[in-house]
Parts: structure tokens; C-alpha cells; sequence
């Protein structure tokens, strides 16, 4: 069972119950002491106490917030005047009250007392070696020779204190402990220094008068008063300069710091690197796991990167996923890649995030964007859009890293143009579907047709879909194109209908379908306002589009299963073809790949390859459409082994909707003769690629 637990549990677990050890022994001696002085034991609880509750706020340059708690000075004071037992006593007492009040859960409440408590036994053990002092009726008789043993006994509380909270803090962000214990060690060790060296002072009013201790009431809440006004005004400086969500530079301090690096490297002939990161499928951890799994995901990416970067270097986020890094005086464009390739691979240690549901990890890729002054830009917002520029080429070429090239620059402008007009084609009704029939190949009737997303750009001509569905997977409009391929194709089967001609129609899926918890009422609430039966609808899926969100995935398509909506498996084999989606999902045929149809009859690997998917298919009682099919023989070939249906060229191209009637009227058996419609010159003839409606 202790196996199973984590370091960081055990070690809460191990300080917990030494510090209340601790705290048991203490008390027998702790109550004769406290009895031979009780009102000065109960005046220096009651400031512990209040320094638990109202501590000092502080912000400091580096952005970090903490707070200093003024109880240490009573609790020093209080374990030189009565011993360590008293004062663990009262100190745990007052922490476990504090940290209950501030709506901490029990268990850090619980280690915060023990640790304290463990801190002031060693102190205690330490003064009471290095000192001669003895207690007369609870009164502490110290010489000036035991000044050395007393602050050694405060450097040994404050160690303790400071080393076993640490430890604890670094096994739960599972940060490097050494490194870690150092990090801050000054900054502690100053500030616990200026609070034990008041101890003595409250020791020497205490032994005037125990009226003058609450004295010291006033220049405490002073002091806590400025404090905390400068505090909040440090805050709110910093606060402007940073993010909220992750701490990280903000979008203005980078600015400012990227500006004062070009300034300094034009002085000086030197290059500067920025490097634009863009984590991704960010927005499907959102989507599926919840907003708060991914900004728990984000305030991790801060820490993780910065590891890899040099302490010049600048690390911050520009919003959403979306965060960028500075590298002032960068070697050349060879460092600037190695740099990246750093920050990949840290970026791919899976994220453990245990704080927000418990073994809870989750794996992430990121594409970065490079561009170097001078030799990309020469000024601020020319080297933000061009790694702009490269972070969106590493990202659709998945090479994970990409410096800026100015080949590659007119792609990305017309991708963005595109994607700007692709949105006003929806609206305003350029767009059109395409549709190309499926034949029975035992049978040659038509089996149903597929429907093909086509855009005729009224400037730059026929855009292949390719080019403007890619880059609409990419934000939010390919949902807008889903729902106008659904749409569009269902209003033309009505109006087939009216025709007195009844076919089964197909429409591609894209992966972010798949994800969307609203995509399978849309479909029905599509389905019913055309008034098409849903046994005539087939929606194709991609196996990539599953690899998103498998679970997810399942989901959906169970509910579209439901429904009586057929599903079909596109593009067979030319993806991860794992056979464990054909057994969990719902599928009622598979589309082998073009890829392997169309040398099937000159390639014999292809060949087996399309004979083996049939033979699966059909001992899985899947139907088994084959894509591609340009010429009688891959015809003749697919028939003898017994494929269910086929779709290409040879049979007919992709056409409009109102032209399918006529074809329905003039096509022929392939089996027996050539269809009439394309002729062999035809077939030759360029045309845009079979691709998917979305």
C-alpha cells in the first residue's frame, strides 16, 4: 500500500506526525513552565496569533508573491523566555487556526503545524546546547556569552522551517529539490533575519513590564499598514505587465522588452531571435476535459519552457495558447533552431495534473514559429508576423519547428486571404456541392452519391478543397461548413425526390464533428426540417479525426447509430488502420484509400492489400466501397474480389446536383459496356481533386 503512494504524501505524512510527536512531549514541561509566568505567556500567544492572522502582503521585483508572518518574532521570543515547548504550542495552535480560517484544506493546515513545530524542536535542542542558560521558575538566566548560541538556535529554526517547507512544495510540483531549495534562499533567510533579531526586543520589554508589550502593538500595525498599501501598489504594476492566468510577461512587457532588445542589438551588430509557440489541438483539451484542465495545462507551460531558456532570455504569453519567447543576443539561426528544438521536447514530457483531478496527465505538441532581426524584420510588429508566418507553416507541415522564409510567405498571406473570403463565401452563397454517384458492382445500379464541397473564387478561380478546408479545420468555420454541406445536400435529395428520384446521400465529417456534444441534434433537427428519412443519410468519418478523442469520438457516433444514420470509415488504410475502431465503432462500411485502388492492377502489394481489406470487411459483415476507380480494369479486378461498390472517373466525375438526373438516365452497366458519359480522353483531362466535402 505504501508503495502506491506518492513521495510528496509520505513526506506530508512523515513532518506531520514528527511535529505532533513533538508537540505530545512537549506538553507536561510546556504546562509548568507557562504556570510560573502565564500573563506574559498569554500576551506573547495572543500576537502570534495575531501575526497568523494578518500577515504582511508583499510583491516582490520579481513578480513572486508571499507574505511575512510577524508571529516569528513572539514565537523566537516566547522559546527563549519559556523553552521550545511552549512555544510549539502556541505557534501550532495559531497556524492551525490561521490556516483553517483562510480555508486551506486540513491536511496542509495539519503539516503546516506539524512543520513549525518540528522547526522549533530543533531550534530548541540547538539552544539548549549552545547555551548555559537555565530556567528558574520560568525565568530564562542568559549571559552575554550565550548571544552566539542564541542566533545559532535562530539560524537552526529558521533552516529547519524554511528546508522541510520547501522540500514539501517541490515534491508536489515535482521541481527539483536542490535547485528549488536555493532558489529563494536569500530573500528568506534576509527577512526571517530582520524578525528574530526583534525577539530580544519584546524579551527586554517583557522583563520591564508586560504593559509594554502590547505597546508594540502600534509600530506593528503601522508597518503592516504601509506594507500592505506599497504592496497592493506593487501588485497592480506588476498586474499590468503580466498575466493573470500564468504569471508569464504580457503582451506589453514583451513588446517593451523586444523593442529594448533591437535597440541594443542595433548598437551592437548582434541577432535577436523570437520564437512563437502555439500548442496543438489546445482547444479540444478545452472542449472535452473542461476550461479548467486548460489553464491548469497553460500554468504549467511557463515553468517548463523557461527551464531550457537562459536567464536573459524572456518567456511570455500572448493569450489563449498562444505564448512567445525572446531570445536577446541569439548566436546565430543554428542556436535559434536548437532553442526550439529544447522547448519541443520539453513541451512533450506529459503535463501530470494531479492539483486539479487526481492522475490526471495529459500529453501535448506545440508548433513554433522562428524569425530573427535583422535578417526578417526590422522591427517589432514585421518579426511578430512573420513568426506568425512560421509558426502556421510548422503546424501544417507538423515539423514542429520552422524559421521564416519568404517562399513560404505568399502561401501563408493567401491562406489567411482565403480564410477571410472562404467566410464571407458562406454567407453569401458562393459556395457549391458537387456530387459524384457510387455504384453496385455486383449489380452496376447506382448506389448512392457522395457530396463534394466546391468553391469557385470569384478572383483567383477554382480554390481546390484541399487548400480552404485544411485551413478551416484550423478555426472555428469548418462548424459553419459542416452545416452547410448537411444542409445544402439534404435540400437537393428533397428536390431528387420531387424528381421521382430516391438515392442514398454521403457527407464527409470533420474531426471537430466529431467533438461537438451539439453536432448530433444539429444533424437532426436538419434531417427533419428537409424532411429526409435518416436511413437515406451516410456520414463519413476519417481515422485521424477519431485519434482526437477517441471516447468522444465513440460517443457521437453511437448517438448518430441510434438515430438510424448510416456511418462509413473513409480513407481505409491510409491512416493508423487500427482494427480495434472497426470492433468499437459503429461503422456499416469502409472506403479503401484511392491510394491503393488506382495501381491496384500494376502493383501487386496494393493488390493484396485491397484484397485482404475486403476479405476483413466482409468477415466483419462491413460494407467495402472502393475509391478511384478510373478504368475498366480496376473495375473488373475490385468485381472478382468481390468488392460491394466503387466510385471514381471511370463511373462518373463529381457533377451538379441538377445535372445528376440526366446522368442517372444516360448511365449504363459498367459491366457490360463503358459508361456514356466520360470518354477515355476525359478521363485524362486535369481536374480538381477527389477530396471531401469538409
Amino acid at each position: 500500500m505504501l508503495a502506491k503512494l506518492k513521495p510528496v504524501w509520505m513526506y506530508v505524512a512523515a513532518i506531520t506526525l514528527a511535529g505532533f510527536g513533538l508537540i505530545i512531549l512537549a506538553v507536561p514541561d510546556a504546562g509548568m513552565r507557562v504556570a510560573e509566568d502565564f500573563g506574559a505567556f498569554w500576551i506573547l500567544a495572543a500576537f502570534i496569533v495575531l501575526g497568523e492572522f494578518f500577515p504582511i502582503r508583499t510583491s516582490r521585483i520579481d513578480g513572486e508573491e508571499g507574505e511575512i508572518t510577524v508571529s516569528t518574532i513572539f514565537t523566537f521570543a516566547m522559546m527563549i523566555h519559556f523553552g521550545a515547548g511552549p512555544a510549539m504550542l502556541a505557534q501550532a495552535a495559531a497556524c492551525l487556526l490561521a490556516d483553517l480560517r483562510a480555508g486551506k484544506p486540513g491536511w496542509k493546515a495539519l503539516f503546516n503545524s506539524g512543520q513549525i513545530a518540528l522547526a522549533l524542536g530543533v531550534g530548541g535542542v540547538v539552544l539548549g546546547l549552545a547555551t548555559s542558560g537555565t530556567y528558574t521558575l520560568g525565568v530564562p538566566l542568559f549571559t552575554s556569552g550565550d548571544v552566539p548560541g542564541i542566533l545559532l538556535a535562530a539560524g537552526a529554526l529558521f533552516l529547519t522551517n524554511n528546508v522541510v517547507c520547501r522540500i514539501a512544495i517541490a515534491l508536489y510540483e515535482g521541481a527539483p529539490v536542490i535547485k528549488f531549495l536555493l532558489a529563494d534562499l536569500g530573500y528568506h533567510a534576509w527577512t526571517n533575519c530582520v524578525l528574530l533579531a526583534l525577539s530580544p526586543v519584546v524579551i527586554v520589554a517583557a522583563d520591564r513590564s508586560l504593559l509594554l508589550v502590547p505597546l508594540l502593538a502600534i509600530p506593528m500595525a503601522i508597518i503592516w499598514s504601509i506594507a500592505t498599501v506599497y504592496a497592493e501598489k506593487d501588485y497592480k504594476a506588476y498586474q499590468a505587465l503580466h498575466d493573470d492566468l500564468t504569471g508569464l510577461p504580457n503582451r506589453a512587457l514583451f513588446y517593451d522588452r523586444l523593442d529594448r532588445a533591437l535597440l541594443e542589438a542595433k548598437r551592437k551588430g548582434t541577432l535577436v531571435g523570437i520564437m512563437l509557440l502555439d500548442l496543438d489541438r489546445f482547444k479540444e483539451i478545452n472542449d472535452s476535459l473542461g476550461h479548467h484542465i486548460g489553464d491548469a495545462l497553460l500554468r504549467q507551460i511557463g515553468p517548463r519552457v523557461k527551464e531550457v531558456l537562459r536567464e536573459v532570455d524572456t518567456f511570455a504569453r500572448l493569450g489563449g495558447d498562444e505564448f512567445i519567447a525572446l531570445l536577446p543576443s541569439v548566436g546565430s539561426e543554428q542556436d535559434a533552431i536548437e532553442v526550439a528544438q529544447r522547448i519541443l521536447a520539453a513541451i512533450e514530457i506529459p503535463f501530470v495534473l494531479d492539483e486539479v483531478s487526481s492522475g490526471l496527465i495529459i500529453d501535448v505538441e506545440a508548433s513554433v514559429g522562428i524569425a530573427l532581426f535583422p535578417e526578417h524584420g526590422a522591427d517589432v510588429d514585421t518579426l511578430l508576423q512573420r513568426a506568425d508566418i512560421a509558426m502556421y507553416v510548422a503546424k501544417e507541415t507538423h515539423t514542429g519547428h520552422e524559421t521564416y522564409a519568404d517562399d513560404r510567405d505568399q502561401n501563408s498571406a493567401r491562406r489567411l486571404t482565403l480564410l477571410g473570403e472562404l467566410r464571407r463565401a458562406v454567407d453569401r452563397d458562393e459556395l457549391e456541392l458537387f456530387y459524384q454517384p457510387k455504384v453496385d458492382l455486383r449489380t452496376g445500379d447506382v448506389a448512392g452519391v457522395e457530396a463534394l464541397l466546391r468553391w469557385d473564387h470569384p478572383r483567383l478561380g477554382k480554390v481546390a478543397p484541399d487548400e480552404f478546408i485544411l485551413a478551416a479545420e484550423q478555426t472555428g468555420l469548418i462548424r459553419s461548413l459542416t452545416r452547410f454541406a448537411l444542409e445544402r445536400a439534404l435540400r437537393q435529395w428533397q428536390v431528387w425526390r420531387n424528381e421521382g428520384m430516391v438515392v442514398d446521400i454521403a457527407v464527409n465529417l470533420s474531426r471537430r464533428s466529431l467533438l461537438d456534444p451539439s453536432f448530433v441534434e444539429d444533424v437532426k433537427a436538419i434531417l427533419a426540417i428537409h424532411r429526409v428519412p435518416h436511413g437515406h443519410l451516410l456520414l463519413e468519418i476519417t481515422e485521424s479525426s477519431i485519434l482526437a478523442d477517441p471516447v468522444r469520438a465513440a460517443e457521437v457516433c453511437g448517438r448518430l447509430n441510434e438515430l438510424g444514420i448510416g456511418l462509413s470509415l473513409d480513407d481505409f488504410g491510409a491512416g493508423y488502420s487500427s482494427l480495434g475502431y472497426l470492433k468499437r465503432l459503429p461503422v456499416q462500411e469502409i472506403k479503401i484509400d484511392k491510394s491503393f485502388i488506382l495501381g491496384m492492377t500494376e502493383d501487386e502489394n496494393d493488390e493484396v492489400i485491397v484484397r485482404s481489406t475486403i476479405d476483413l470487411a466482409r468477415n466483419l459483415g462491413l460494407r467495402v466501397v472502393a475509391e478511384g476507380v478510373e478504368t475498366r480494369e480496376v473495375w473488373d479486378s475490385l468485381q472478382s474480389l468481390g468488392c460491394d461498390q466503387a466510385q471514381g472517373f471511370f463511373l462518373g466525375r463529381p457533377m451538379p446536383g441538377h445535372q445528376l438526373p440526366e446522368w442517372f438516365a444516360n448511365f449504363g452497366n459498367p459491366s457490360s459496356l463503358v459508361p456514356t458519359g466520360p470518354t477515355a480522353a476525359a478521363l485524362r483531362t486535369p481536374e480538381l481533386p477527389e477530396l471531401d466535402a469538409v
